[in-house]
């Protein structure tokens, strides 16, 4: 054969001689996998489903139902009928979605079984066949652990994405899952797709990686967004799901359907790697990734690509998640309005105090709060005043609702004056406590159940490492004659830096990051722990930890024990901390006047 426009003849491998074997044909290379999120948690857009299967191609269409909370609810849920435990909320959007997942031949995975996934798949079975629409339903079980620890509503171990592979090899059009990872719901159909084996820690890394920027929904597409007012405001009034574009390689392109709202950039990318996260080992069941060696890159417009990722084997145990109910609360809150606001509180503190102290049983627990909302010479009667919150606890439910609601009410003609509250106390509501512990590997029978009932066994991870702490990377340097040396102005952190915080059980998380080199360069040197607890005083008397992630010029304080027993037990006043990473940004310190 002659190239004709060169006359010559190309290279061209030769073909197999007389009597030779002619050599295996290259595997060829799979198309990247399009995987969408359609929930960041149980009650999230109900139309993102609807919304995600019309936008654009997907492959697979993932759902993250459940969070430590939602387990606790769900454990209620079940204890009043024992065939629930899942979130009902899935059923309702397959009835409308099934048959449009099935004509454009998208798989769904999602965790929405919560504790009775086996339940969920009958219930995603009836409705398939009611509707009349062909649906191979496959689910992941072996994370109840309840029948182990007694005492507790819901014991949930977190499984990797083994399982849920499993099922698409085997052919599933939808796999629900009860408590895997949040990761474990795109490392799954990545592994599946690829062909990905155990061992390939550095690919199943990206995916987990890609997997936690899904997970939490419109976070990764511009939803409470530290810079949200940098952006034009119709931009975020609906953003679009986020969808992640894996390659075999595990490097991933995070995206979002086009038309759709929102925006998907270095920030926002940024701010949902660092939620909910700690260190730069970020373990998991299938593989710990390194947050430490993740790299972003702005590809073009609703476009920033992950690589460089680098995974290590997983750790030797998993994680237990332990929901309890912790007793019963109550709250009541004084409304100060105007002048000698300390002393009206004092005054009612004391009045309550005694009549506790009275009671044939006084709570276990009593907290008071006073939140100083009240202005000077304010021009509103709600601006002129300050709530004091008292919080009480007990494992009785008469002593935190009797005692406490005939105690308020008593005070109602005789204590400070304007005495009034925002609502009367009821008669006190359970509260939940969370708490984790870990297992090995061997201990949970991780199961995928196929369509026909044929159940297989997932092998626990055959290699493990134990986490250890890394050194702490080395800080950057100001350039010499660095004009950060120079004047500064006070002004608020948030000029210069972005957050995101969340809760982990009782501990919470802020991840800190600079919009510049330059602003890393001082943020690094800066914002120390001893300067994290100056500027949010609630944390002075905690075990603040923090970490250093240069690539993301970010840093990540884990604040322990700040959110008591866990969000469940409502410990403060914003009990998941989502909003302590913007009180640190509203905080003022001297910030060199070249970053402002």
């Amino acid at each position: 054969m002659t190239d004709p426009t060169t006359g010559s003849t190309p290279d061209v491998p030769p073909g197999p001689t007389a009597g030779s074997t002619p050599a295996p044909a290259a595997r060829p290379r799979p198309h990247p996998l399009r995987i969408g999120n359609a929930s960041g948690f149980y009650g999230d857009r109900f139309d993102a489903m609807r919304e995600m299967l019309t936008g654009g191609p997907l492959d697979v269409l993932t759902g993250d139902y459940l969070a430590e909370l939602t387990m606790l609810i769900l454990g209620r849920d079940r204890l009043k009928n024992p065939s629930g435990g899942y979130a009902r909320t899935f059923l309702r959007q397959l009835e409308e979605c099934l048959g449009l997942a099935h004509e454009k031949g998208v798989r769904i995975v999602a965790n929405a079984g919560g504790l009775n996934p086996a339940g969920l798949a009958d219930a995603v079975r009836e409705l398939a066949q009611r509707l009349g629409i062909p649906a191979r339903v496959a689910h992941v079980e072996g994370d109840d652990l309840t029948a182990r620890h007694p005492q507790s509503l819901a014991a949930h171990s977190y499984l990797g994405g083994e399982g849920i592979a499993t099922c698409l090899r085997e052919g599933a059009d939808i796999v629900v899952t009860g408590r895997v990872t949040d990761a474990a719901l795109v490392t799954g159909p990545a592994a599946a797709h690829f062909g990905w084996a155990p061992d390939e820690y550095d690919r199943l890394a990206g995916a987990v990686v890609a997997g936690h920027v899904l997970e939490c929904g419109t976070q990764a597409t511009g939803g409470n967004y530290a810079f949200f007012a940098e952006h034009d405001p119709d931009r975020l009034h609906h953003p679009g799901f986020p969808v992640a574009e894996i390659h075999e390689d595990g490097t991933s392109v995070i995206t979002k359907h086009d038309g759709t709202g929102g925006v998907v950039d270095l920030g926002t990318v940024t701010a949902q790697l660092l939620y909910e996260t700690s260190g730069a080992r970020y373990a998991g069941p299938d593989v710990t990734a390194r947050l430490d060696s993740v790299r972003l890159t702005q590809e073009g417009p609703d476009r920033v690509r992950i690589d460089g990722v680098r995974g290590e084997a997983p750790p030797p145990t998993l994680k237990v998640g332990l929901n309890r109910l912790g007793g019963f609360r109550n709250e009541v809150v004084f409304v100060l309005t105007g002048l000698d606001i300390e002393k009206k509180a004092a005054l009612v503190r004391a009045q309550l105090e005694t009549a506790l102290m009275a009671a044939k049983s006084r709570p276990a627990d009593v907290r008071w709060d006073l939140a100083r909302t009240d202005h000077p010479d304010a021009p509103t009667e709600e601006t002129a005043s300050a709530l004091l919150r008292l919080v009480v606890r007990d494992p009785d439910q008469d002593t935190v609702g009797r005692t406490l609601s005939g105690a308020a009410v008593e005070l109602a003609l005789g204590s400070y004056p304007g005495f009034h509250v925002l609502a009367p106390p009821g008669k006190g509501a359970p509260y939940g406590v969370f708490e984790d512990v870990y297992v090995p590997h061997g201990d949970v029978d991780h199961m995928a159940v196929l369509h026909d009932g044929h159940r297989i066994h997932v092998m626990p991870a055959q290699v493990t490492r134990v986490l250890e702490p890394l050194e702490e990377p080395r800080l950057p340097e100001p350039l010499p004659g660095s004009p950060l040396q120079g004047p500064t102005r006070r002004a608020p952190l948030g000029l210069v830096a972005g957050a995101r915080s969340g809760d982990k059980g009782g501990n919470a998380n802020v991840g800190v990051w600079a919009c510049t080199d330059d602003a890393w360069r001082w943020l690094a040197h800066t914002l120390t722990t001893d300067r994290f607890r100056e500027l949010l005083p609630e944390t002075a008397g905690l075990t603040v930890v923090r970490h250093v992630l240069p690539n993301l010029r970010a840093l990540n304080f884990v604040v322990e024990g700040v959110l008591g027993e866990g969000v469940a037990a409502q410990h403060r006043f914003d009990p998941q901390a989502k909003a302590l990473g913007e009180w640190l940004r509203s905080r003022h310190l001297d910030i060199p006047e070249v970053l402002l």
